[in-house]
């Protein structure tokens, strides 16, 4: 894979050229960090078993801990998931794209990393144009924790995703400083819906949108 990590800041390029090759990184089983709504995300090719490993091993993640990852649109939801309930179609409609992490049934052929060895896998269309333009250049969803060491603060800013992993990262997609916490709201949709994790977008707000379409 070429080096690329000396040619890596939005302001050093036009945002086109800056995600295609970002993109391209990706495409070769690179390691990218990227903006999204809130914190700085570390991304892989979720399809990619290898590009997966070299993620596991660099945020140093817990085995069994499952991994999210960004769609570029919709139809990219059939190369994760085996349906689509009725409510989770709903949020989606309402909340995507935005901060939203949606836990649905994942296929057989999903690798186990990204579902912690579960049947389940957590998809978001973000709103951040970087994200999403990256996610579609890519063609494949692309993995969205965050580019922090675990245990470590997420950062805001690239330098901070640098100073964790500099020449470990393959490309450094910057976005300016992000809002940061809280990040994402999770919530799984397999059953009723449940708030795995509290972020941005309130379950109140997500049980109020779903009693409105009932």
């Amino acid at each position: 894979m070429p080096d690329c990590s000396n040619s890596a800041d939005a302001d050093d390029r036009m945002p086109e050229a800056t995600v295609a090759a970002a993109a391209a990184v990706l495409a070769a089983g690179g390691i990218v960090v990227y903006p999204t709504e809130t914190l700085y995300g570390l991304g892989v090719d979720a399809l990619n078993p290898a590009a997966l490993q070299r993620l596991v091993e660099l945020k140093v993640r817990d085995a069994g801990k499952p991994i999210a990852v960004l769609i570029g649109d919709t139809n990219m939801l059939r190369q994760l998931v085996r349906d689509i309930p009725p409510q989770a179609s709903v949020l989606m409609r309402r909340f995507w794209p935005g901060p939203l992490t949606l836990v649905l049934p994942a296929l057989p052929s999903v690798s186990p990393v990204l579902t912690g060895d579960g049947d389940g896998i957590g998809v978001r269309l973000s709103s951040h144009p970087l994200a999403t333009a990256l996610v579609r250049a890519v063609g494949r969803p692309v993995t969205a924790p965050s580019a922090n060491p675990a245990g470590m603060a997420p950062p805001t800013t690239i330098a901070a995703a640098r100073a964790y992993f500099g020449l470990r990262v393959d490309y450094y997609l910057d976005g300016g400083r992000l809002p940061g916490e809280p990040a994402s709201t999770v919530v799984d949709m397999r059953g009723e819906m449940t708030v795995i994790r509290a972020g941005v977008i309130a379950a109140a707000d997500l049980r109020a949108s779903l009693r409105s379409a009932v």
